[in-house]
């Protein structure tokens, strides 16, 4: 039996990249023809020493003064470069609201090499080191606590979030369908998560028919009210600026929002409908505990994700105001009206992505109740119940 499920746990790994190496495969030439990452250009290093700073009025009207510091790096970026001592520079103005601190002796640093005159400029502080430790000891705990499902869970994420950056991404900057990518990726992210982590087992099956319901729902609700609300997906300049990029057709802005607001509610779904499908598997498991029909157990599903729609409503809406949270400062520190506020487009697409997310888990919530009532077998769930009556 330990073999049976090894070799099934190994074609579930195997099936889930060979579909992340096809989907990259489908879309990855059009996404290179169209886009060139210039990487040689960057490099990392470490700051040896402060050689010196030199200060000069803004001019042009505007009051202040740049600061451009000079400062010796050695090279860590892998390449015939690796190792050597360079002389780069920052700068500090008070042109800019904000600005990166000066550098110090130690600190790591991006540098970004201007062939045009062979200098090396600050770019900023390296980071992914600093989040690779802390991301490391997450991984360490998380295994440490949940032993072979944590390590499980650990693997269906990184399959996830590869999906999103070597398939999605690239397919939207390739000019593909955003709502079809996006609903394959979804439903692919949330059966190799289950197959992964649960198994394959009948309790997977219920929260994978739960999910895809779910997340459908989500998808026409969210199609739905982008035609009623009128939204043109234009937020902000970043979102305008992708308009400019050389993608053929031309990215679709409110497209942007359907993805985002439907990844958004994956796993808050997810959520829900492994922990009915969990709940009611292990009420069989037990025996049953009363349940002695269909409809019994449906209800009792129902009764168990209520109780969770309580919390995972406001763990999805506080997720979203946390997210905008400096949007929300601009805006009342503008002391608009509460009437422009809440037609504002920026201000109406966050509060879609809290309700497309719910309406999906209220879907969700019956849905799964009633796979598991139907997939599970119902003698299970009466043994104890007609034992206890006989006696």
């Amino acid at each position: 039996m330990k073999l049976k499920n090894t070799l099934v746990y190994l074609a579930v790994l195997a099936l889930s990249v060979l579909f992340l190496w096809v989907g990259n495969r489908m879309v990855s030439q059009d996404y290179k023809d169209a886009y060139a990452a210039d990487d040689a250009a960057y490099y990392t290093g470490v700051v040896t020493a402060i050689i010196g700073r030199n200060e000069h009025t803004l001019g042009f009207g505007f009051d202040g003064v740049d600061t451009e510091i000079t400062f010796g790096v050695r090279l860590t970026t892998r390449g015939e470069r690796r190792g050597e001592i360079i002389t780069a520079s920052q700068l500090i103005s008070d042109f800019f609201i904000v600005n990166e601190r000066e550098v110090s002796v130690g600190d790591r640093v991006v540098l970004f090499y201007a062939d045009w005159d062979s200098t090396f400029n600050f770019v900023n502080y390296a980071r992914i080191n600093a989040m690779l430790i802390f991301g490391g000891i997450f991984i360490a705990l998380v295994i440490l606590f949940a032993r072979k499902k944590g390590f499980n869970a650990i693997v269906a994420l990184g399959f996830t979030c590869i999906a999103i950056f070597m398939v999605l991404i690239p397919a939207i900057l390739a000019g593909r369908n955003i709502y079809l990518t996006t609903l394959v990726i979804c439903a692919y992210a949330m059966v190799s998560t289950l197959l992964i982590v649960v198994g394959v087992n009948k309790k997977a099956l219920s929260a994978m028919i739960g999910c895809i319901g779910g997340a459908l729902l989500a998808g026409l609700s969210m199609l739905g009210m982008n035609k009623v609300l009128q939204l043109t997906g234009a937020l902000d300049r970043e979102t305008e600026v992708l308009l400019l990029l050389p993608t053929y057709p031309p990215i679709s802005l409110s497209a942007i929002i359907f993805a985002g607001v439907i990844l958004g509610a994956m796993g808050a779904i997810m959520d829900v409908a492994m922990t009915i499908s969990s709940s009611l598997w292990e009420v069989k498991e037990a025996g049953g505990g009363g349940l002695s029909n269909f409809k019994d157990i449906v209800k009792s599903g129902v009764n168990i994700g209520r109780d969770i729609l309580g919390t995972q409503l406001n763990t999805l809406i506080l997720a979203y105001i946390g997210s905008s949270l400096s949007l929300i400062l601009l805006v009342s520190a503008n002391a608009i009206s509460l009437t422009n506020l809440f037609n504002m487009e920026m201000i109406v697409v966050e509060i879609l992505r809290a309700l497309v997310g719910s309406f999906g888990m209220l879907l969700t919530v019956p849905l799964t109740a009633t796979i598991c009532a139907w997939i599970y077998p119902l003698g299970k769930f009466s043994s104890k119940a007609s034992a206890k009556s006989k006696c």
